[in-house]
């Protein structure tokens, strides 16, 4: 072999043993580029997919006009022209193979989120949230609330996952009837708040918008003065005055001024958050419990009872059992419960009365008092408590 031939062979000999020596390298970089290109194309061909219609194969990459609505009842997804088609004339039963539920025109809408499990389990939330509105002020305690919270996250993800839905749609229908009145008055306070919010950030703008227009005016403002002043003083000195008093005289003529502004703008900033400084406070609820109403009772209170004993229905006693089998002391209109109601009570008639207490008291009342026109002791009658045995 020749000299030339040498030199012309001799680069693509070591060209290619630097390819045989990087091999290795190269063959899991070419893994790598496949495995990119076959996720790349997984993520295609699932985008072609969810960009079909399933029921008349239209594509978006033919019309990119074409509309996807979903249904709540199914979430199945399907394009404008097949809703028009299939639900113009009234309800009929969704289109994809299997599905048995029955679907309306008018709930068909956009779907809002890529993906269709979190467009259903907000949804779900949505309608959960609009039944069970209680808010923390109308419960007594930190725990009852935490039950309620607890009670409506286990109603949610049973709806959600699909757990016990039977049992489960009978609580939230339960629920929903037994407290109907208190789910509006909370979706209507809820709706009054939002205005009211609303309200207050649009006269926060104006206030701020104010605010701004008030200090450029205040700018503008400084300026004038300032340049006023320092013609007043150039004025002044070409008069013939002394310089340091004029500088001095001007210096305290701004330094008042500007503070009578500060004062001015201090005093404005604080009759505006006088007026809009609204403040809400949430919590537990501080108003007590509202207790039954009693039962009406024309007497106010008063009680017609016994104070010392208690009238028991039979008395095992002769002179009691007697009248009552004997028809004589009936038919004459004798009833023993009266014979025995008085003689209790002439019984411990006695027992609020103090003899020596009563004595003191009668020999202390003037003997010269008038009752009716007759003389006589005067008879303290404080101290004795009687009781009327009817």
């Amino acid at each position: 072999m020749s000299r030339a031939s040498q030199l012309k062979t001799s680069p693509i000999s070591k060209r290619d043993s630097r390819m045989g020596g990087g091999s290795t390298q190269d063959g899991e970089l070419h893994k790598r580029l496949d495995r990119m290109a076959i996720g790349d194309a997984n993520s295609i061909t699932n985008l072609q997919r969810s960009e079909i219609c399933p029921v008349c194969k239209s594509s978006r990459y033919l019309n990119s006009n074409l509309r996807f609505l979903v249904n709540p009842e199914c979430y199945h997804k399907m394009c404008e022209s097949c809703v028009d088609r299939i639900f113009s004339h009234g309800p009929a039963r969704c289109p994809i193979p299997g599905c048995q539920k029955t679907l309306r025109k008018p709930r068909f809408r956009e779907q809002t989120f890529e993906d269709i499990k979190v467009e259903r389990e907000v949804d779900i939330r949505k309608k959960v949230a609009a039944v069970f509105n209680r808010r923390e002020d109308e419960f007594e305690t930190l725990r009852a609330y935490n039950d309620y919270l607890n009670d409506v996250e286990d109603i949610t993800f049973n709806l959600i996952n699909n757990i016990d839905l039977e049992e489960t749609n009978k609580r939230f229908d339960a629920y929903q009837k037994a407290h109907e009145k208190e789910i509006i008055e909370n979706a209507q306070r809820a709706q009054q708040e939002t205005q009211s919010f609303a309200a207050m950030q649009k006269a926060e703008r104006q206030l701020a918008k104010q605010r701004r227009e008030a200090a450029r005016r205040e700018e503008e403002e400084e300026k004038r003065e300032m340049e006023e002043t320092r013609r007043d003083m150039l004025n002044r000195l070409a008069s013939g005055q002394d310089a340091d008093l004029v500088a001095r005289q001007g210096q305290q003529v701004q330094l008042k001024k500007r503070m009578d502004r500060q004062a001015a703008a201090e005093r404005q900033r604080q009759l505006q958050a006088a007026s809009s400084g609204i403040m809400l406070i949430k919590g537990l609820k501080s108003k007590q419990k509202v207790e039954p109403e009693a039962p009406i009772d024309p007497f106010g209170g008063v009680t017609f009872g016994m104070q010392y004993f208690t009238l028991q229905d039979d008395y095992i006693w002769e002179g009691v059992q007697d009248p009552k089998t004997n028809v004589q002391f009936g038919a004459g209109g004798y009833n023993v419960n009266e014979f025995t109601t008085r003689a209790l009570c002439d019984a411990f008639a006695g027992l609020g009365v103090f003899v020596d207490d009563h004595d003191k008291a009668t020999e202390k009342a003037p003997q010269s008092a008038e009752v009716g026109g007759v003389k006589g002791p005067a008879v303290a009658a404080s101290d004795v408590k009687m009781e009327d045995p009817l």
